[in-house]
């Protein structure tokens, strides 16, 4: 499979050759060779299709599967941002809820819930993330800009929930109250941030999906009652 991504919002591209296959969540396609694909929707198992949906995806999988050489299909990013590649070798990563855009059909997506409750009911990006290891080519999608930090052990860094958006399995999460009530009214940054802990691997972003919601939503008519 060759692949591209272009444009100012970005589009991921991929020439597919006859019998290669590409997996989405339902609904994720832009646009394909119009005879060039089969197509088969699943959920890889009931279970595995409803922890898919508490984190933001949907509950089936579609499977494109070139039926000629030469294939093209595209998927675009629903939010100005990002579309980073990362080829899977055996390692798993961690990654923000909704992160998921395609990848090939040897890796592996699995949900995970945070240890402890309290992350899960006040955590902002909820308690559920998403796992993915195997081998193969993975698509996921960012909001905003990129930034990396390599974490050496017990290092951390302390973070607004929503700028998580990816971190390798080595690096611990835990859920942390900001201290002094002070600081939770007036502080602008909410209750909760998250500490990575390293060893590991940390990407940020710079624009969360809340983050950018919460400047739109005053410049939306309102319905007079």
């Amino acid at each position: 499979m060759e692949f591209k991504v272009e444009g100012e919002y970005p589009v991921l591209k991929c020439i597919m050759k006859k019998g290669e296959t590409i997996k989405t969540s339902a609904g994720a396609m832009s646009w394909m060779d119009g005879e060039g694909f089969d197509v088969e929707v699943t959920t890889g198992g009931l279970m595995k299709g409803l922890g898919r949906m508490f984190s933001g995806e949907s509950l089936f999988f579609s499977y494109y599967t070139a039926k000629y050489d030469n294939q093209e299909i595209a998927f675009a990013s629903s939010l100005p941002g990002k579309i980073v590649n990362i080829s899977m070798n055996g390692k798993s990563m961690i990654g923000q809820k909704s992160a998921f855009l395609a990848s090939e059909k040897s890796v592996e997506f699995d949900t995970v819930f945070t240890k402890k409750l309290t992350a899960g009911m006040f955590g902002g990006e909820g308690f559920i993330l998403q796992k993915f290891s195997g081998t193969g080519e993975l698509f996921l999608e960012a909001d905003g800009s990129l930034f990396e930090y390599d974490l050496k052990n017990g290092e951390s860094l302390l973070v607004d929930q929503g700028h998580v958006f990816l971190f390798e399995e080595s690096v611990r999460y835990e859920i942390e109250t900001v201290k002094g009530m002070k600081n939770v009214l007036f502080g602008g940054e909410g209750l909760f941030l998250v500490r990575l802990i390293g060893p590991g691997k940390v990407t940020l972003q710079s624009m969360p999906i809340a983050s950018l919601a919460a400047r739109i939503i005053p410049f939306v008519p309102q319905k007079s009652s």
